[in-house]
């Protein structure tokens, strides 16, 4: 653990080795950095950083977030893809933090594209993340690296409050929903502008994810839950019987999947529970082509869906990238 009270990089710092790289944050790729020590500090104070954590942050820029993660962790690796800044980053890791330069890795490359990291599996992931990629991004690095236990980001404060909004708020909505499949969410401060460079137009806010000790147990995959949450919310304002008619072949078909997984057809997205989207996409199995003459959807009750499928670990599913949708 560093003792070095002038490690953290300050305002002038920032600006210093911003000038010397001739770097000018951009918004293609959401670029404000922290230019506050005490707000990086707050942040691994909050992210509940330990010893004996292996960090992974996604968009370390200049190295604010990274040298006070170093400070605590027991190793950092940090994920850039900006050539300028990956570049640049260990050297002033190694100027100054030179105790902890050896526990700390670089990955240049773009986070949605990562699916490894070197060392140790990380325990823990801290970011302060781009706007415009923030729920990709936190959605990516949750399916790919299942030894996260502990996450917190830094992302706009909308976005904050979407993924940390429980079922029946007027924000809640996909990234709640998907973001809940893997963990506990739920919403750990606010940052404000001041602390940025360049400032941003809004407010920052801090979300905090703890791993879920036990995945969902269910014989539906990820990406098949995700695929009726999609659907869900995708006509957010129509009744899950009328939402879910294309995902399910048709508007009966949906309804009696909703009837099965024992939610009402009338009810609407926003007031589900990740559970009872993983139910939904457990029932469709044995209703798609089974609608009789009359209109109406049946069921072979013989073979209740999902009855010889054992139940799989959420964790283990099928690892392809979906959109992360709203």
């Amino acid at each position: 653990m560093s003792s070095n009270p002038d490690a953290l990089l300050g305002p002038a710092e920032i600006r210093e080795l911003a000038a010397a790289l001739n770097v000018r944050p951009t918004k293609q790729r959401g670029q404000n950095f922290v230019i506050d020590a005490n707000t990086v500090r707050r942040i691994v104070r909050t992210a509940d950083v330990r010893p004996d954590d292996v960090v992974v942050e996604v968009g370390p820029g200049l190295g604010s977030l990274t040298l006070a993660l170093l400070e605590v962790a027991d190793r950092v690796t940090a994920v850039e893809i900006d050539d300028t800044l990956a570049s640049a980053l260990p050297a002033t890791i190694a100027a100054r933090m030179p105790d902890r330069a050896d526990r700390f890795a670089l990955v240049h490359s773009d986070a949605m594209q990562v699916t490894e990291l070197p060392g140790p599996p990380p325990t823990a992931l801290v970011a302060n993340l781009p706007y415009n990629v923030a729920v990709p991004v936190l959605l990516h690095m949750l399916e790919h690296f299942p030894s996260i236990e502990r996450t917190l980001v830094m992302v706009q404060a909308e976005v904050a409050d979407r993924l940390a909004a429980p079922p029946g708020s007027k924000v809640y909505g996909v990234p709640s929903v998907k973001a809940n499949w893997y963990a506990e969410v739920k919403r750990a401060g606010s940052i404000g502008r001041t602390v940025f460079w360049p400032a941003p137009n809004v407010d920052s806010g801090l979300v905090a994810l703890t791993r879920r000790p036990e995945p969902l147990k269910t014989t539906a995959t990820r990406r098949e839950v995700f695929a009726v949450v999609d659907a869900a919310f995708a006509q957010r304002r129509k009744t899950l019987r009328a939402a879910l008619a294309g995902w399910a072949g048709s508007a009966a078909a949906a309804e009696v999947a909703l009837v099965a997984a024992g939610v009402s057809p009338q009810a609407r997205g926003e007031s589900l529970t990740v559970e009872e989207f993983t139910r939904i996409a457990e029932n469709k199995v044995g209703v798609e082509g089974k609608v009789g003459v009359d209109g109406e959807a049946g069921v072979d009750r013989t073979a209740p869906a999902g009855q010889d499928a054992p139940p799989r670990d959420a964790r283990s599913d099928d690892a392809q990238h979906e959109n992360p949708g709203k």
